[in-house]
């Protein structure tokens, strides 16, 4: 049996029904809500009795080999991840995602609580086979996967990472206003904003980007954006794609520079002409922002951090 020093963080989230709960106060009330609203309770019942399970089963084979702290969805933001700690998630892939990009490097551990009812891309294990994975990952036998992110670097020095992608671009439905540059080429836009993606994230909205811009196009010259839209690309690759929503053309604003790649000597350089309505957001969630407002400038490229993966 490995050391009992081990320091093993275990991130959960709360159900559908538990956010009801904590919402409208009582069961009951939840209850109420949701077959008035037409739908199955007890399916909502099903989930929270099956995570939980999942839950409790996964941390009483965790305490075989070290300290578990639990840890909430919410509380993950401002949580202090030792650094020689091993990282387990059960949950859906938008938690391991969200879990990833405030680590620095620490291995995580997807846990699929419910395999008839969650894909689980970046969940492949299930709790009972956390027995075998975990010693195997503490003593480094076990094979991992790197995670490129995506940084935000404003000229003030604030920053954002990202797994899966950054939004740049109104905080409502207005149009985005910026100026933006890659290498030497440099346009001012009027769009619904900026789409960046990691390969982690190209199987996500970016392949939803690429399947409208493919339909619109036709099939000339759309070899390598057919190419994305089908398989992504390599969640480790050291370049991400940026891509241009709804660009606008006038005597203003240009439309050349809407789909591109960025790598570590490319960075895409954005200044805000937006006077008190723009963001910066990362991987879907609207309250993990940054403002970005006029004459703020922003550097968008790869984070000097990763992810790790235990596969």
């Amino acid at each position: 049996m490995d050391s009992p020093q081990h320091r093993i963080i275990l991130v959960t989230r709360r159900t559908r029904l538990e956010d009801l709960v904590a919402r409208l106060n009582t069961l009951e009330q939840a209850r109420f809500y949701v077959e008035h609203m037409g739908a199955d309770f007890s399916d909502y019942e099903a989930e929270l009795s099956t995570y939980r399970r999942a839950v409790e089963s996964a941390e009483s084979q965790l305490r075989r080999f070290g300290r578990v702290q639990r840890l909430e969805r919410t509380l993950v933001p401002n949580f202090l991840f030792p650094p020689d700690c091993l990282v387990v998630v059960v949950g859906q892939d938008g938690l391991v995602a969200n879990t990833l990009k405030y680590l620095q490097g620490q291995p995580v551990i997807g846990v699929n609580p419910d395999p008839k009812r969650w894909d689980g891309v970046l969940l492949p294990f299930e709790a009972r086979d956390l027995a075998k994975v975990v010693p195997e990952a503490l003593a480094g036998r076990r094979p991992s996967r790197a995670v490129t992110m995506a940084r935000a670097r404003l000229g003030d020095g604030q920053e954002l990472h990202a797994v899966n992608d950054l939004f740049i671009g109104p905080r409502s439905h207005v149009s985005a206003r910026y100026t933006i540059q890659v290498g030497e080429q440099r346009e001012v836009h009027s769009s619904s904003g900026i789409i960046v993606s990691t390969g982690l994230g190209s199987t996500g909205w970016f392949r939803s980007l690429l399947t409208g811009a493919i339909g619109m196009a036709g099939a000339a010259g759309a070899d390598e954006l057919r190419a994305l839209q089908l398989s992504g690309f390599p969640w480790e690759s050291r370049h991400l794609y940026f891509t241009v929503r709804e660009p606008f053309p006038s005597r203003a604003t240009q439309t050349a520079l809407v789909f591109g790649r960025i790598d570590d000597d490319d960075p895409l350089r954005l200044t805000s002409l937006m006077p008190d309505y723009g963001v910066i957001f990362s991987d879907g969630v609207e309250q993990d922002f940054i403002e970005f407002n006029s004459g703020m400038a922003a550097e968008i490229g790869i984070a000097e951090r990763h992810g790790t993966l235990v596969q």
